[in-house]
């Protein structure tokens, strides 16, 4: 029951206060005291129907009056503070044991916070209050109210309920309470089991759990068992987020359940296993996951690699190429042979560098062919295989067979030890392109690590086409990124040795609800390209002087990972702080 003191949000008075508060022109005022409700939006909160219409806000720079700008409006009229509900910041188990589903449906409102004092409690009705005491009696903590978007409360309260119930289903908790009880008293009440994989609330939690990755555009999923919860961690634009945690046992039926959807050996826990899994994001595209189990002290960990279906679409001007570095890169790989290295840390984007740059090159008139460990992306325009050391078939015994394939072009997956490195430069000499990878810091260095690997000086000049370093830098928040003067001191720092002018403003990031509190969206890479010039040729010999190579690659044009930051920060790409976090210090700056 609402006390009469309740007073709910109506459409009429809302427009009456927007008018006054000049956030709608004449003409939309107008159109908007003819709003109807159209069929299915009988049950509209009136700031969700307002926000549909698409209104610009009159009042200078003003935007278009979204649920999250209409309520920002109305806690400043109200005097409350807006949340954004961000799932990543918010406690699942604990927000859905302070109130049942039942009263939180009832009453439009979602708990996004919980201590031992109190509970922040977001509603969309700044003017009733009559469920306040009922709550602060059952929860016996101090209730804060804010102001939230009704259309997130109303997804969100769904989503954690479901999952909550889910969870609490599984392991073996049957109440209705819509309260989800600790998995300690459940031991000792004896009620806890050991759910089944093919359970209904496993195979639920199970999907969430992959729409939720989607729709967080997580790279990656982690499942890391611990003694009594399991941990679920995304990473998000190279960083982990901590997301859930599971009840031990929750977790490792949840594992099950993804190995029996990969085809994994279930009853196999004591070895590492790998597959691939296929499913479909929200939108309905199809997704490559590839899924790796991990035997620990606690179970099995499993990660799962989101392998997005647009990166061999993307354009190299989208991958954050310049276009000096894009020239100069086509000009490499468009050679008819020779080999042509790729450097960088694992998770630096190499491989999508080569899939990008192979798809662009496997035409009709070529035979593409690669050897990986593992075949990351499947794609219909090569001949991919992968290495198999159980059955003797490493990088260079597979190199052997490809060359009896009549290739044109091969990927190496990764150059690793002599052998592979004198298989992959004798098919470079005997007319085949050869993109390949090493794991060096710079693009200098690839020539070093060569020769330590072995192999000849006289080898390397005559074979290897050029280098490329590179890392992946989160990009910034389109949303939420703000001008700042810029640091002289710090831009000196980024752009040493060169003398770059230093750029009025730059960007920092923020955060918001957009780009999940980070202030980053996305990433994009930054490269080092070093084409192989007779000046550089000269300078390989039997002892390479690895800084000498550098300072003349410079001279001849080559930009630094630092500097090919710089240039993305003075776009308003990217920050100063990302670049130095992300890439090297040059050791001749050192």
């Amino acid at each position: 029951m609402q006390s009469s003191a309740d007073r709910q949000l109506s459409l009429t008075g809302l427009l009456e206060d927007m008018r006054r508060d000049r956030l709608l022109s004449s003409s939309d005022y107008e159109q908007a005291l003819g709003i109807r409700r159209q069929a299915g939006e009988a049950s509209l909160h009136p700031l969700t129907l307002l926000a549909r219409q698409n209104f610009q806000d009159a009042r200078p720079h003003g935007k278009t009056l979204t649920e999250d700008v209409l309520c920002e409006w109305l806690a400043q009229r109200v005097n409350m503070t807006t949340c954004q509900i961000d799932p990543l910041e918010i406690d699942v188990p604990s927000v859905t044991e302070v109130m049942s589903y039942a009263f939180a449906e009832r009453h439009c409102i979602l708990a996004v916070r919980v201590s031992a004092e109190e509970v922040v409690v977001a509603t969309a009705e700044p003017d009733v209050t009559s469920w306040v005491v009922d709550l602060e009696h059952v929860s016996r903590r101090r209730i804060q109210r804010v102001l939230a978007s009704p259309s997130a409360i109303e997804r969100y309260r769904v989503e954690f309920y479901q999952l909550a119930n889910s969870v609490s289903r599984a392991r073996g908790d049957h109440s209705s309470s819509g309260a989800v009880q600790n998995l300690e008293t459940m031991l000792e009440l004896g009620k806890a089991r050991a759910p089944d994989a093919n359970d209904e609330h496993i195979v639920n939690i199970v999907d969430w759990l992959l729409q939720y990755a989607f729709d967080q555009r997580a790279s990656d999923i982690h499942l890391e068992p611990r003694r009594e919860v399991a941990h679920v961690r995304f990473r998000i634009d190279g960083v982990l987020h901590n997301v859930y945690e599971l009840p031990a046992q929750v977790g490792m039926a949840v594992v099950a359940r993804l190995k029996s959807l990969g085809r994994m050996n279930i009853a196999e826990k004591r070895k590492p296993q790998d597959s691939r899994l296929k499913s479909k994001t929200p939108s309905g595209q199809e997704v490559e996951l590839r899924l790796s189990t991990l035997p620990t002290a606690f179970g099995e960990k499993l990660v799962m690699r989101i392998f997005d279906p647009q990166v061999l679409v993307r354009s190299f001007v989208e991958m954050g190429f310049g276009k000096e570095d894009q020239r100069r890169w086509q000009k490499m790989v468009s050679n008819n042979h020779g080999i042509v290295f790729v450097t960088g840390p694992t998770g630096s984007g190499k491989t999508t560098t080569l899939y990008s740059t192979l798809k662009q090159l496997a035409t009709e008139d070529v035979n593409v062919c690669s050897i990986e460990d593992p075949i990351e992306m499947v794609e219909p325009a090569f001949n991919q295989m992968q290495v198999h050391p159980g059955i003797e078939l490493t990088f260079a015994s597979g190199v052997r067979a490809l060359l009896r394939q009549d290739p044109d072009i091969i990927m190496v997956g990764e150059v690793r030890d002599l052998e592979t490195a004198e298989i992959a430069v004798q098919a470079a000499l005997t007319g085949h392109l050869v993109l390949s990878t090493l794991h060096t810091n710079d693009a200098p260095s690839a020539f070093t690590r060569l020769q330590e690997l072995g192999l000849p000086a006289y080898l390397i000049r005559s074979s290897v086409l050029g280098v490329m370093a590179q890392r992946l830098i989160r990009s910034l928040c389109p949303h939420c990124k703000q001008k700042q003067p810029t640091d002289e001191a710090a831009w000196k720092q980024l752009t040493a040795p060169w003398l770059v002018k230093t750029p009025e403003q730059v960007y920092s990031a923020v955060g918001c609800l957009e780009c999940r509190g980070t202030g980053y969206m996305g990433r994009l890479g930054i490269y080092e390209v070093m084409p192989m010039t007779e000046t550089l040729e000269l300078l390989i010999n039997e002892q390479t002087d690895q800084q000498k190579l550098r300072q003349a690659a410079m001279k001849e044009g080559m930009h630094s990972l630092r500097l090919s930051g710089a240039h993305k920060v003075a776009a308003g790409l990217t920050t100063m702080e990302e670049v130095m976090r992300v890439a090297p210090l040059a050791r001749h700056s050192s």
